[in-house]
């Protein structure tokens, strides 16, 4: 059995849940979400979403704990929203942002200019003596990490330094430089 698929998901308040044709569609204060399911049985009893599975099969046992940790991520990101922050370590490392255009300069000949999804909202903050920091939020918790990805892509932290773009917490390993 699975320890994730079997725990009920709690529906907060001001979030409805509707099941029709195996696609889920949970609706909240801040957007609209809808995911398409097979193979597992999802039900929505007294303000609680149970997924289950009819048999023991391979594939049932596989999906039945995925498919409720993306209804979970549903509900939470309707509710309360996800959010990455990314961490432009390095000298002369910027970002800005005008509406959803997001410009970087990370020490290319050019600057970057990336267009975001309209779900995606962009925040950046820039301190005096402190990196700069990019701050995407939205209700969608893969388009949130898709787009965090493909930003830290551009310039992934280099192990002797730590030079580069990395998410605000994240451990480096780093190398030793040459021993003289």
């Amino acid at each position: 059995m699975s320890r994730i698929g079997k725990n009920p998901i709690v529906i907060p308040q001001g979030v409805t849940v509707d099941i029709k044709d195996n696609v889920i569609t949970v609706k909240g204060k801040l957007g609209e979400l809808s995911q398409e399911f097979s193979t597992v049985k999802i039900s929505v009893e007294e303000g609680t979403v149970k997924v289950e599975r009819a048999s023991d099969s391979i594939e049932e046992r596989s999906k039945h704990g995925l498919y409720r940790a993306l209804v979970k991520n549903m509900v939470d990101g309707v509710s309360t929203g996800w959010t990455k922050q990314l961490e432009l370590v390095g000298v002369g490392y910027r970002a800005s942002n005008q509406g959803q255009k997001l410009d970087m300069a990370l020490g290319f000949s050019h600057n970057i200019v990336m267009e975001l999804a309209p779900e995606v909202k962009v925040e950046t903050i820039s301190e005096k003596g402190k990196n700069p920091i990019i701050k995407l939020t939205s209700h969608d918790k893969q388009l949130v990490g898709q787009v965090a990805a493909k930003i830290r892509s551009f310039r992934k932290p280099e192990p002797y330094k730590g030079k580069g773009i990395k998410f605000v917490g994240e451990e480096l390993r780093r190398k030793a430089g040459k021993s003289a």
